[in-house]
């Protein structure tokens, strides 16, 4: 028999209405429902905290340095040599080309995007072609657009049927068609002089890439990371300048005056040898160091002592100090703040491989994936075109010319010996290779050994042997001496 279920106290403590948690605020809002309504506040108020607050400005400075460094390069993965060299040669000379403002190469586009999504959590990249008259080595060039320029409040039926959403057309597939984009940047009506600002113009999604960090399985629009740790820094922010007030405060030497009610109180000086009016017509009594001032009959004087917060304050901000951190990307409480006080090799090597794995997940799912990958397919294909690029084979087999590995350009090591004798190890007991050591070190293994061996060209042809040569010294740095034959050898062998 079947009925209705018996009413009985929550399993879980945490799904319990009582007590304890009936002021617990809860929504069950999907990914973009939440993101409707707060997405441009949370991304003000995250734009102003990096304005204003040099921890969290500098704190984002250190996040991007770590995720791009000097930059995210490509290594195409093409047999012949040849062609994989004309490529990577045209990619180099065409890096210093990217930016559509030449105010950055394509390394620089790099951090600027990833600054644009931690800081407003998401960013837009326009592919601009340009003419061959124009004189580009290829004739491309990225615009950024900040997160602004797509209205996410603007949710309607196009003409041609399709849903908009949050300023995104989708198709009845679901698929991306484009995007409804500002003319110009809605905060900036002040400095132009046209009337486009809130004007808007359907650009298709094979011309504009939408880089933010997903957090919800269907999210279309990205968040700012700062959105969990907004209330914290804020407040921290008011805690910090109230401190400062009070020792402002206490830092100021002075104290009241108190006296008995006397029948000279409406006179306008009632201490008069004693003490001056000020402009509005209030008695004061000079102080100054080293003198004892002398009141009339009656007075006395009370200084002012402001409470203490006694040694609590040094903890209390490096706990809500280390909550900023982990909430500003995974950042460590000694890079957020650049405190290394207390730290060791042992800790400070663990947080940073902790730290170190969260970058490269970002690297790989995002830097990688959503924008240089699709930007160098979109350049590959306007090389081609421009005629810039023999290119084999292309129309019919592209794939084969996407096969790109992106490098980073490593992390300095905590303890330079001990890490280098570690990677030693790992490849001389077969658990690593140079190539994967490399990698790590952002280093392209391929481009490492046409150095080296160029380098040994030039040395053997001047006749000069360095200790750092294996091939001519031990690893002490010794030369190596090459085994003499005995007496009882042959002719033939010693020769």
């Amino acid at each position: 028999m079947h009925g209705r279920p018996i009413q009985r106290a929550s399993d879980f403590e945490g799904a319990a209405s009582g007590r304890r948690m009936s002021t617990w605020g809860t929504s069950t809002a999907g990914p973009n429902n939440v993101l409707y309504s707060n997405l441009s506040l949370l991304r003000s108020r995250s734009r102003e905290l990096v304005r204003n607050d040099p921890m969290v400005d500098g704190g984002l400075d250190t996040l991007v340095s770590n995720l791009v460094g000097n930059g995210i390069n490509p290594r195409w993965q093409i047999e012949n040599p040849d062609l994989k060299r004309a490529i990577q040669l045209l990619w180099s000379d065409w890096v210093p080309e990217a930016d559509a403002d030449n105010l950055l190469d394509f390394y620089g586009l790099q951090a600027l995007a990833t600054r644009a999504i931690i800081e407003s959590g998401e960013v837009f990249v326009r592919f601009r072609p340009r003419y061959a008259s124009q004189g580009l080595s290829v004739p491309l060039q990225l615009q950024l657009l900040e997160a602004d320029h797509v209205d996410e409040s603007y949710t309607t039926i196009a003409a041609n049927g399709n849903e908009i959403r949050m300023g995104i057309e989708f198709n009845a597939w679901g698929q991306r068609t484009g995007y409804w984009m500002f003319r110009e940047h809605p905060g900036e009506t002040n400095i132009f002089l046209s009337n486009k600002s809130f004007e808007r113009v359907f650009v298709p999604a094979s011309e504009v890439l939408h880089i933010f960090k997903p957090l919800r399985a269907g999210q279309q629009r990205g968040r700012p990371w700062l959105a969990s740790v907004l209330v914290t820094l804020h407040e921290m922010n008011q805690y910090d300048d109230a401190e400062i007030v009070r020792k402002k405060t206490a830092a100021m030497f002075g104290g009241f005056i108190s006296k008995p009610p006397t029948e000279d109180d409406d006179a306008p000086n009632p201490l008069g040898m004693f003490g001056t009016d000020d402009a509005n017509g209030n008695t004061v009594i000079a102080m100054e160091p080293g003198t004892f001032p002398e009141l009339p009959p009656g007075y006395e004087v009370k200084f002012s002592t402001p409470a203490d917060v006694g040694g609590n304050y040094e903890a209390f901000v490096k706990r809500h100090d280390r909550r900023a951190s982990r909430g500003f990307g995974g950042l460590t409480y000694e890079k957020y703040t650049g405190n290394l006080e207390g730290v060791n090799y042992s800790s400070i090597r663990s947080g940073n491989l902790e730290f170190q794995r969260q970058c490269k997940q970002f690297i790989q799912n995002v830097l990688g994936f959503q924008f240089s990958r699709p930007i160098a397919k979109y350049w590959l294909n306007q090389a081609y075109l421009a005629g810039k690029l023999n290119l084999p084979n292309y129309r019919s087999n592209p794939r084969q010319y996407w096969r790109i590995k992106w490098n980073h350009d490593g992390w300095p090591w905590v303890d330079p010996l001990k890490d280098l004798q570690a990677a030693k190890d790992s490849i001389r007991s077969g658990l690593s290779t140079r190539t994967k050591e490399l990698a790590e070190k952002g280093i392209d293994v391929e481009e490492m050994e046409m150095e080296a061996a160029e380098e040994n060209t030039r040395a053997d042809a001047l006749g000069l042997i360095f200790d750092s040569d294996g091939r001519q010294t031990d690893k002490t740095g010794k030369a190596k001496i090459e085994a003499q034959p005995t007496d009882g050898a042959t002719d033939d062998q010693k020769n």
